[in-house]
């Protein structure tokens, strides 16, 4: 492939990326063998000898549940801990200006702190979220009592500005994605720390939430730069194993969450059940005081093992950021150039900036169409891809304003079909001569040049036409 001309193997980045890729494969990830995994974004693979570490740990030792003073739930409690600081070093987050509050995925960590936002005023609170946003930030907006908008790149100035100077007391929180889960982008960091300087009477009730989820699976999330108030993420998109997520909260902003009305088990100092509705909350940390019932401790104290691993393996994330950040171009590279017998280009990719890991992640969205410009059924070339062991995924993949944006639909068109009997994960591939979803390829730290090859290959061998169809094959559904 001319594509592919670049010589050698991929680059030694330090850590253990000096290693040949293909070894780490084959010795870490066995289940890979015959099977091209390019659906990263849904998540990323677990390392073989995480498992073995994990599984070495909790048959060396004993774990109690931490809400106890005997000594197997004073190590459960004394893990947890070590974990929490270990997390918040790895997003170089400083443990006096952050904390980190486990749960159970990021969809988790956003709803906590829409339900925060929620009871924090009797009033409610104002809500922007960015097109580009995945539909569990979006489905902020419900709980927004005194409105919401749905923002593109153009309108943040002016929001912000104008969201300090507006709405007295009601809390404003604006929600925007670290990366897109649809194409890769990566929105600008500076947000942040625009709407923490922001000027205006009321500009200290303006909070930022990021969703990091599909970020930090193959970038470095350094909170010192970001300066974020609340973030999401889920530590399986960066490790496979364990399932957990975390939610980041500046303790500056921490009082937007104080006064959450559900209270669960450990979350308190004391509660009067039979009579006065009663009860004193924990203050010795904003943790414990949101983290509700028995922390799932055998999958924190999991992610020790996956700290370990993960560097010994990979070094650092700026070596993942560089090595997907290469594969993503290689792969964007020779999917562009790919054309039909009569030069008509194959596949329509939704993203163009590839070579900056500033503005681009190793994702692509794209669609193919045959030398006749017609568009070709996703969900008929995933179940092929999928019959020749290539993994990726198709559909509007959970970024319902990305989608739409992208392929051209409006709010009204899509009620329509809705009407019609659209429903997201179904076989209307096109509609109006338009795309319902797309193909979405993400790549991670483990994928390698084989893995694109392959993918590059199978749509050469079965949809660039070489020549001319017959009528015969032009008939043929």
């Amino acid at each position: 492939m001319e594509c592919f001309s670049e010589k050698g193997k991929s680059a030694c980045y330090g850590g253990g990326y000096c290693t040949d890729l293909e070894t780490i494969r084959k010795l870490e990830y066995p289940l890979l063998n015959g099977t091209t995994y390019l659906d990263h974004a849904g998540t990323t693979l677990y390392a073989k000898s995480l498992i073995e570490s994990f599984s070495h740990d909790m048959v060396s030792n004993l774990y109690g549940n931490p809400h106890s003073m005997s000594q197997s739930s004073q190590r459960s409690t004394q893990r947890t801990e070590d974990v929490r600081l270990r997390a918040l070093e790895f997003f170089n987050a400083d443990p006096d200006e952050f904390d980190l509050v486990f749960v159970a995925n990021a969809t988790s960590a956003i709803k906590l702190v829409a339900e925060s936002f929620r009871d924090q005023n009797p009033q409610g609170f104002w809500y922007g979220y960015h097109i580009d946003s995945h539909t569990s930030i979006v489905g902020v907006r419900e709980l927004a009592q005194v409105g919401y908008q749905c923002f593109q790149d153009v309108e943040v100035d002016t929001l912000i500005s104008r969201l300090g100077t507006e709405h007295a007391e009601t809390p404003k929180l604006i929600a925007f994605p670290a990366q897109s889960n649809l194409n890769g982008r990566r929105l600008p960091v500076r947000w942040c720390n625009q709407i923490r300087t922001a000027t205006g009477e009321y500009a200290g009730n303006v909070f930022s939430l990021v969703d990091a989820a599909s970020f930090v699976s193959t970038a470095p999330l350094d909170l010192k730069k970001w300066a974020p108030d609340f973030v999401a993420l889920s530590f399986y998109k960066i490790f496979g194993f364990p399932d957990l997520g975390a939610l980041i909260v500046r303790k500056s902003a921490a009082r937007a969450l104080e006064r959450r009305k559900y209270f669960g088990g450990g979350t308190v100092d004391m509660v009067l059940a039979s009579g006065a509705q009663w009860h004193a909350k924990k203050a010795s940390s904003i943790h414990e005081r949101l983290e509700d019932g028995t922390l799932p401790f055998h999958s924190i104290i999991a992610l020790d093992s996956a700290f370990d691993t993960h560097q010994r393996l990979y070094g650092s994330m700026v070596n993942i950021s560089a090595h997907a950040g290469l594969l993503v171009k290689r792969l964007y590279n020779c999917l562009s150039s790919l054309r039909h017998f009569n030069s008509a280009v194959v596949c329509h990719i939704y993203r163009s900036v590839y070579g900056d890991p500033a503005l681009q992640g190793p994702i692509i969205a794209f669609n193919l169409k045959n030398s006749r410009g017609e568009w070709i059924p996703k969900t008929a070339i995933e179940r092929l891809a999928a019959a020749r062991n290539i993994q990726l995924r198709s559909g509007s993949v959970c970024n319902p304003g990305g989608t739409a944006s992208s392929l051209g639909w409006t709010d009204t068109e899509l009620r329509r079909h809705y009407a019609g009997g659209l429903r997201c994960g179904d076989n209307h591939d096109v509609l109006d001569g338009r795309p319902t979803g797309v193909l979405r390829v993400s790549l991670g730290a483990m994928t390698s040049t084989k893995d694109i090859k392959t993918l590059v290959k199978f749509i050469e061998e079965v949809y660039v036409e070489k020549s001319r169809p017959s009528s015969e094959q032009l008939h043929i559904k």
